[in-house]
């Protein structure tokens, strides 16, 4: 199946490149939490993280219960904080051309095209691999960094490639991210969080 093939194929080039960046490479992962969707959920946090680790990494699968026929973009915010404190940017493709798009002062920090939507070709949903540079830092703004892309085989909006990154405006450790889709998370939908040892 289309989807399923893309999907591993986003896991696995994102991995690679995650893996030999540097930031948040090297060390081992400890599972710290998994979030499923049943459908519907418009948000989810994972919270009461320790900062015992270098780094946070989430990787997910993700489709929207929004209509539309366009790949989705995943919101994040820190520590509950719903202010203008999120910068990003980013740069993406759908096989014929490449778009670069950045805003300031958002209140919530997004990821270039991770999801799929409802209008899209059935079971297929976006990939993701997420990282959150020094989240247990007090004395820096905390760097994210984002790899991800849908592809349901049908015409260019549906396909995209997206590389993005972005702040949180604090000095705060992060102790808590939540996650907040276009509309809803649909069925099977999965985020999982890890803890990376330095």
């Amino acid at each position: 199946m289309v989807c399923d093939r893309w999907r591993c194929v986003v896991f696995g080039v994102s991995l690679g490149i995650m893996d030999g960046a540097g930031g948040a490479a090297g060390g081992s992962f400890e599972s710290i939490a998994t979030f499923t969707a049943s459908g519907g959920e418009t948000s989810t946090t994972f919270s009461s993280i320790a900062s015992t680790y270098k780094h946070l990494q989430i990787r997910g699968i993700y489709r929207d219960t929004t209509t539309g026929g366009f790949s989705k973009q995943l919101g994040l915010r820190f520590n509950g904080d719903t202010g203008s404190n999120y910068p990003y940017h980013a740069i993406y493709g759908d096989g014929s051309a490449v778009y670069a798009i950045g805003n300031t002062a958002q209140n919530q920090l997004y990821t270039a095209y991770s999801g799929t939507d409802s209008s899209m070709t059935a079971n297929c949903f976006g990939g993701s691999i997420i990282d959150i540079i020094d989240y247990a830092s007090t004395t820096k703004n905390k760097t994210l960094r984002h790899f991800g892309g849908v592809n349901d085989n049908v015409g260019d909006t549906n396909r995209r490639l997206g590389l993005s990154s972005g702040f949180w405006m604090s000095t705060s450790a992060i102790t808590s991210v939540t996650l907040l889709p276009a509309s809803a998370f649909a069925a099977g939908t999965v985020f999982s969080l890890y803890g990376i040892k330095g």
